[in-house]
């Protein structure tokens, strides 16, 4: 893979390429993560194929402006990549945010994407966009200076919900997940970004219920069976945030549940590999 930074709606954006032949393949990560938490996923596909990662604003090596972080401009974002990748045809595959990401991206360039494999996307019932937190989240009281990546990689491979990673991918987390500030190593996701993207998760501009059957890219969702419906408040980020009806509300949507928490590719990469593998087919 091979890295650069391209300018889009006046931040820069860390993108990762891999040449190839074919319609592309653009992989989005969810909050807090980065683009090379796709290491493991993109190691089990055929080399000929090419793809891109990238790291959203706030996260990894990007631009990173002050908080607050609007649902829609990752989208937007998204799709301005898009456009200045000169994809078309493509298929877009995101976890968690960047499913959402991909959604309102895919209404704003439609003939970017082709098909769109969602994996567990916060995508929310319509019922759920009521506002912004009321209550800063917890996300922005996580640690964040570490001695080490193998520091972070011990503290965490015991912890839930990493220890049900596979240890490849919490290694590629740790490895690019961090950034030398000169005294230690900080979080490539400042906590108070973290934070600002979960707060603002319920907010009415997130909501893309009237934009997904505009969609002509055919999506697949993909959903963990430990749903968060009902629960009070986001609690266990193990659990699935995605609306059990979803993929109905797109004009070509399938709807797959599995036996894995919300971090699916995380869990299980050859498992992500292989619906690539499927969609492409």
């Amino acid at each position: 893979m091979t890295g650069r930074f391209v300018s889009v709606n006046g931040q820069k954006l860390a993108v990762w390429e891999r040449a190839g032949l074919g319609a592309p393949t653009l992989f989005v990560h969810a909050t807090g993560f980065h683009a090379r938490c796709w290491d493991q996923v993109i190691a089990r596909v055929p080399p000929a194929r090419r793809l891109y990662t990238v790291d959203m604003r706030g996260h990894g090596l990007s631009s990173k402006p002050d908080p607050p972080y609007s649902w829609r401009r990752f989208g937007e974002d998204v799709a301005a990549l898009s456009l200045a990748l000169n994809l078309r045809g493509a298929i877009g595959v995101g976890h968690s945010m960047g499913g959402h990401s991909l959604v309102l991206a895919a209404s704003l360039a439609p003939d970017a994407f082709s098909r769109l494999l969602l994996l567990d996307p916060v995508i929310m019932p319509e019922e759920y966009y009521t506002g912004a937190a009321r209550v800063p989240h917890f996300a922005r009281k996580r640690r964040n200076r570490w001695s080490s990546t193998e520091e972070m990689f011990e503290n965490f491979s015991t912890r839930p919900p990493f220890k049900d990673w596979e240890p490849a991918v919490l290694r590629d987390y740790c490895e690019h997940g961090l950034v030398d500030d000169g005294d230690d190593f900080v979080l490539a996701c400042p906590p108070e970004v973290e934070g600002s993207i979960y707060e603002n998760s319920s907010h009415p501009d997130a909501s893309l219920y009237g934009v997904m059957r505009q969609l002509t890219a055919e999506v697949t969702v993909v959903r963990s069976n430990k749903s968060r419906m009902g629960l009070e408040g986001p609690k266990d980020m193990t659990s699935s945030p995605t609306a059990p009806d979803l993929a109905s509300r797109f004009r070509r949507g399938r709807d797959v549940v599995v036996n894995f928490s919300h971090f699916i590719p995380m869990e299980s990469p050859g498992v992500v590999a292989g619906w690539l593998g499927e969609a492409v087919a």
